[in-house]
């Protein structure tokens, strides 16, 4: 698999810290319902698609080295899986940015299966500008950052 990313520390996201001279976001809810269920959700991009997205992936599944380009407005961010996990009791995946991305840096998506049925999930990121218009935009391309990640959690939070 060749990664056709645009930064060095691909995979980052799957450990404990994340690496330095990136803003690092992470947000975390609880899910009322099965992991199966939202994982099934979050794995076929159809996540991206109910927070106003309009993927495009060269795969049905978010597994290493798909490319997806994520439409949403003006705006095509090309990216690629860098990581997945489907195990018992995590689901999830990594990726990262590519030529053209408004953003230069890294988003996990991960699903953990808690007691009683219910799931925790966690957006994690680290970017930084990858374009004039973001570098140019600071403290808004910041808090656009972190309205659509707050929006992945609500969205998983009512999908299912």
């Amino acid at each position: 698999m060749e990664l056709r990313v645009n930064y060095a520390e691909v995979g980052a996201t799957r450990g404990p810290g994340l690496p330095a001279g990136y803003r690092h976001l992470s947000r975390s809810t609880e899910v009322n319902a099965p992991l199966e269920a939202a994982a099934e959700i979050l794995m076929t991009w159809e996540l991206h698609r109910r927070c106003g997205y309009r993927p495009t992936a060269s795969g049905p599944r978010a597994v290493p080295g798909v490319e997806v380009r994520l439409a949403f407005a003006w705006a095509r961010m090309p990216c690629q899986v860098v990581w997945a996990v489907e195990s018992d009791d995590r689901r999830g995946f990594a990726y990262g940015s590519m030529d053209g991305h408004l953003e230069c840096g890294e988003a996990a998506f991960v699903l953990e299966a808690l007691p009683r049925g219910r799931t925790r999930f966690t957006v994690r990121s680290f970017s930084r500008p990858g374009h004039w218009t973001t570098r140019l935009g600071g403290p808004v391309s910041r808090a656009l950052q972190t309205r659509f990640t707050e929006r992945f959690l609500t969205e998983m939070r009512t999908a299912v």
